[in-house]
């Protein structure tokens, strides 16, 4: 149980309703903000006054998985306002207080460094990744039945990267019937892919590499669908780019071209919210419990 604990969340989707719901199940003093055109009401949460004293007492803060934008502002999809997160707000928080947030941007970086708060990407960590792949994955194959006329059995697919989302869309497709076709560029990965019985693509020399397939899968958040890439694709095929934004596809040479491709990050908190907000909410509490943990030995 967290009683005792306070914890704000601030901004968000889907996800952050869960994780209020267990926070509040777990008896922990919860303040939100950015629900304020939510249909559903938290009559055991707390509106945050970021003008009050409430900020002395927080243990967390809980930012979207997008965290703050380059200027600081927060946004949430129950909510047509910014928050804006400030330098001289965050010092007002306890010396223990957490930041928790899905990635960071230097903005975020930079200001936890100046008030000395512990700042957590929860992303970076591979308890978290791993879980959210599994929603990442099954709303990949959504979109890819949603928006193609062909069946994933028998179709030719690339996946590029071989991380945490890469394997699991690797090793899914595959299952699924497809011939799975995955870019990495160590040599250990290379080997990785073929030991799966998928074959390795050298992102080092993707020129010279065989790229024509019906739906390609981006995992990597740089540019390497390029033109060069899309250049040999068929008509019908999809492109897929689950990296962070910008992604790492030439929208716009794809769009010339006539091929479908779309920017999804965030599968998760569309097609499985519920799963997704419950593995943030039960790192948090773990991570709260250890923060204690370390507190009591300092003491």
């Amino acid at each position: 149980m967290l009683t005792g604990y306070h914890v704000a969340v601030i901004g968000g989707d889907a996800r952050q309703i869960e994780i209020i719901r267990r926070l509040n199940k777990w008896n922990a003093t919860v303040y939100i903000a950015g629900f304020d055109q939510l249909n559903e009401s938290f009559t055991e949460a707390i509106d945050l006054d970021f003008d009050s004293k409430q900020v002395e007492k927080l243990d967390a803060i809980i930012l979207p998985i997008a965290g703050t934008d380059d200027e600081g502002k927060i946004e949430g999809i129950f909510s047509n306002q910014l928050i804006q997160l400030s330098e001289d707000w965050l010092k007002k928080t306890p010396k223990h207080c957490l930041i928790l947030t899905g990635i960071t941007k230097p903005f975020l970086v930079n200001i936890a460094a100046k008030v000395d708060r512990t700042l957590i990407p929860l992303m970076d960590r591979d308890d978290v990744a791993i879980y959210n792949s599994i929603p990442t994955v099954e709303g990949t194959i959504l979109l890819v039945i949603q928006h193609t006329d062909i069946t994933i059995h028998g179709s030719k697919v690339i996946v590029l990267g071989l991380g945490r989302v890469g394997m699991g869309l690797a090793r899914t497709f595959s299952n699924l019937g497809a011939d799975v076709s995955v870019g990495v560029r160590s040599s250990q990965n290379i080997a990785r892919v073929y030991e799966m019985g998928l074959t390795p693509i050298d992102m080092n020399e993707m020129q010279k590499a065989n790229m024509e397939c019906d739906i390609l899968l981006n995992t990597v958040p740089h540019l390497v669908v390029d033109a060069s890439v899309i250049k040999q694709l068929p008509a019908h095929a999809l492109i897929i780019d689950l990296a962070s934004k910008p992604g790492g596809t030439d929208f716009q040479f794809a769009d010339k071209r006539g091929i479908k491709a779309m920017l999804a990050p965030g599968l998760p908190g569309i097609v499985a919210p519920k799963t997704a907000g419950r593995i943030i909410a039960d790192v948090v509490y773990r991570l709260l419990l250890e923060q204690q943990g370390k507190e009591t030995e300092d003491e």
